[in-house]
């Protein structure tokens, strides 16, 4: 059995694992590559297999750098299977179709004239090959194979993924989700492997307590909206981190430390990808019942007045464009959670030049992607090929992260009877994931090894 690491070997986007097994392949994830400026020619590039030839997806979740080109694989030949969880499944039907939107736009914007990656109807076309699978039932994609789907604990549908396959148990754990994070539940946790995939996005970080993170959420939304009269605006990815945030306000709101101000989701997918979420109590913790609560009435398309201000669900463009004229008292929040594109580019080319507002940012920003640039300090950015000078406060609040800091990858990793014969370090920038495999070896005594991009193993 081989398997090859075709992404997220060394960074952070662009999750895909080719296995090998008996004349049998298949893939773990076909995600995209985000930030920097090589991704777009990474994405382009011909897959290092033939499509063909792949029997099978198995999709730990529906995050766009886990499952973004599975459009382009369909489009290139693959006709078998992709297996998710049945909210992943639903998650993909709007985040599928709105990368392929934004890859027409994209290449509308493109000076070298080149085609979209794929398009709005080819990614339509890809949903046809979603197949959902429920957590903790044994599906057999191949008469060699067991699968399993391990609820993750990241956002809502995500999975673990454990493959039993000639003779050996190899278990790739996804995005894992910090315990005690809102919404959805803490990470299941698996106590055997021989071969294990741990990701490392925060392999060298702690996140600070919810506790400290709601005290620094407070102190930003009152220091823009009450003394400085701004406007704020939050970059976030639109499943899981833009349903996380409307928690926490929901929190703040109810323990009266927020002045009122009006909420703004500006981005039709994290509208869908809310409403998904509401639908699915079953999938979530009890904590998330307030926000439940909150949001019931706009998820139909209204919006909640009274105290605390109101929340409004901004789908239609002409909506989007009137939020630009608002010059205080607004929360926006929009996608994409990078800031590469998506209407959050046009909230920042409005409010990011006064001195008034504010950027908060509360996910993982890559290395080369605009958001980092603001999180490291840039005085000036470029927004639709026009300059403009940062003077917005910025603000970065990493306890809202969805992703384990590395004691709960720590911890997770205890939960193993014993050591895996391999053990492999991925999803994570070099310095997170090195730092992770020497904190693994330390406390566990296990050899750990962070791959290259490509690099075959045989198992």
């Amino acid at each position: 059995m081989k398997l090859t690491f075709l992404g997220a070997a060394g960074e952070v986007t662009g999750s895909s694992y080719l296995v090998e097994t008996g004349g049998l392949k298949f893939m773990i994830d076909c995600g995209m590559f985000q930030g920097g400026r090589e991704a777009d020619a990474k994405n382009r590039r011909a897959f290092a297999f033939d499509p063909r030839e792949i029997a099978f997806v198995l999709l730990s979740h529906a995050h766009i750098d886990h499952s973004g080109l599975i459009p382009r694989l369909v489009a290139k030949g693959f006709r078998g299977a992709v297996y998710a969880t049945g909210a992943t499944c639903e998650l993909l039907g709007v985040m599928l179709p709105d990368s392929g939107h934004l890859q027409e736009r994209e290449a509308e914007y493109d000076r070298r004239g080149r085609a979209p990656l794929y398009t709005v109807a080819e990614a339509t076309a890809s949903l046809r090959h979603l197949v959902p699978v429920e957590y903790g039932a044994e599906l057999r994609p191949h008469g060699q194979l067991r699968c399993t789907f391990r609820d993750a604990g990241h956002i809502l549908g995500s999975a673990i993924v454990e493959v039993e396959a000639g003779g050996s148990r190899i278990v790739f754990s996804g995005d894992l989700g910090q315990p005690g994070h809102p919404i959805v539940r803490d990470p299941e946790r698996p106590d055997a492997a021989d071969v294990l995939l741990v990701e490392s996005t925060y392999g060298n970080r702690l996140h600070k307590s919810l506790t400290q993170t709601l005290d620094e959420f407070a102190f930003a939304l009152n220091d823009t909206l009450a003394s400085r009269k701004g406007n704020v605006v939050i970059p976030a990815f639109a499943v899981g981190r833009t349903q996380d945030i409307l928690f926490f306000i929901a929190e703040l709101r109810r323990q009266k430390r927020v002045p009122a101000f009006d909420v703004y989701l500006d981005s039709p997918m994290a509208v869908a990808a809310t409403r998904i979420t509401l639908a699915h109590p079953e999938l979530q913790d009890r904590e998330s019942l307030r926000m439940q609560a909150w949001l019931k009435g706009s998820a139909d398309g209204r919006h909640r007045g009274g105290e605390g201000g109101r929340v409004y669900f901004t789908e239609d463009v002409e909506d989007s464009k009137r939020i630009n004229s608002i010059r205080s008292g607004a929360v926006i929040i929009s996608a994409s959670g990078m800031c590469d594109g998506g209407r959050i580019k046009h909230h920042l080319k409005y409010n990011i030049p006064r001195p008034e507002c504010a950027i908060v940012f509360v996910g993982f920003q890559a290395a080369g992607s605009l958001g980092r640039r603001i999180v490291d300090g840039a005085k000036r950015v470029n927004l639709y090929r026009q300059t403009y000078p940062v003077r917005a406060k910025v603000f970065t609040i990493g306890g809202l992260s969805a992703h384990a800091d590395r004691d709960a990858l720590l911890g997770w990793l205890g939960n193993f009877r014993a050591a895996p014969k391999q053990c492999w370090v991925v999803h994570g920038e070099p310095l997170a994931a090195h730092a992770l495999r020497d904190a693994i070896e330390q406390r566990y005594g296990w050899r750990a090894a962070v791959p290259a991009a490509h690099q075959t193993v045989e198992i």
